[in-house]
């Protein structure tokens, strides 16, 4: 079922970010400097009031502005979840489009086990999982299906100098991130690339906060023996370790051997390393007695 005419158009109104409000059906009223309006006494005003619920309940009795007013209400925040979700701005408006046409049509299933904008942030997150999945199998490989906050997840401390290296990474990530089951990434999605809360993902995702930690953390786990050779010497803790470890003492047969005896006052230290000879040197018979004593 089409929407109606008073429903909101999310690529022009999301992608500005500063589109104006739907009509409330008052006429703007201007008058002689110093004059008072009248007093706006409009179903609209009356409809503005309502809570997200109310206007939902309105949109499913016929009411053609209750959408468009739920909608501008949540506009911003859901506009935010698509764009951080896919990184380019035409798919998260498609992406935000489609996610509104199916709350549009399915405002009369709505049964209130969770609150309106978790049921719509709920709607977005998988508009945009399909639509990103679907441009994955259309394009596999290409650069612009990745968004670079990736890099943060991956530890990544800079870009690499070269296109190549650098879209030969793209591939491997767009490709790793495809391969991950749908409730995984969008666990990361939200927390790990979108910094949500826990609690606010799983109210997202409508699951308890243990699902939310063991998707990312499975996920995280398929994720990193794919793009772990990606990380940066100085972002890799194992390497850095290497890096700053004192080099280790060769130490051979000769200088493994007990210490020798002390000599002039010092403590017993290594034996030296002795030359090969033919003969094993004679002991001595200790220090001479010095003359006139």
């Amino acid at each position: 079922m089409p929407a109606p005419a008073s429903s909101p158009a999310a690529p022009d109104s999301a992608a500005g970010g500063s589109g104006a409000a739907p009509a409330t059906g008052a006429a703007e009223r201007t008058g002689p400097a110093g004059s008072t309006p009248p007093t706006d006494t409009t179903p609209p005003t009356e409809t503005s009031t309502l809570t997200d619920a109310e206007l939902l309940a309105r949109h499913s009795t016929g009411d053609p502005e209750a959408f468009g007013l739920l909608f501008q209400r949540h506009r911003d925040r859901l506009w935010a979840v698509a764009l951080r979700t896919l990184g380019d701005p035409e798919e998260a408006a498609d992406a935000l489009q489609d996610a509104l046409v199916s709350a549009f049509r399915a405002a009369a299933g709505f049964e209130g086990r969770s609150a309106v904008t978790t049921w719509l942030h709920r709607i977005v997150v998988n508009a945009c999982l399909d639509r990103a999945r679907r441009a994955a199998t259309r394009r596999a490989g290409s650069l612009d299906e990745t968004p670079e906050r990736l890099d943060t997840l991956l530890g990544t401390a800079e870009a690499p100098e070269t296109a190549v290296v650098r879209a030969e990474q793209q591939r491997e990530i767009s490709a790793a991130l495809a391969a991950l089951p749908p409730d995984q990434r969008a666990a990361l999605v939200l927390v790990d690339m979108q910094g949500y809360p826990v609690a606010e993902a799983a109210a997202v995702l409508g699951v308890p906060t243990g699902t939310v930690k063991s998707r990312c953390a499975r996920g995280r786990a398929r994720l990193l023996p794919l793009l772990g050779h990606l990380r940066t010497p100085a972002a890799d803790p194992a390497v850095s370790r290497e890096t700053t470890a004192p080099a280790p003492v060769a130490v051979s047969r000769e200088t493994a051997t007990a210490p020798g005896p002390a000599t002039d006052g010092n403590p017993a230290g290594p034996a030296p390393v002795q030359p090969a000879a033919t003969e094993r040197p004679k002991p001595t018979d200790g220090p001479k007695p010095l003359e006139g004593m």
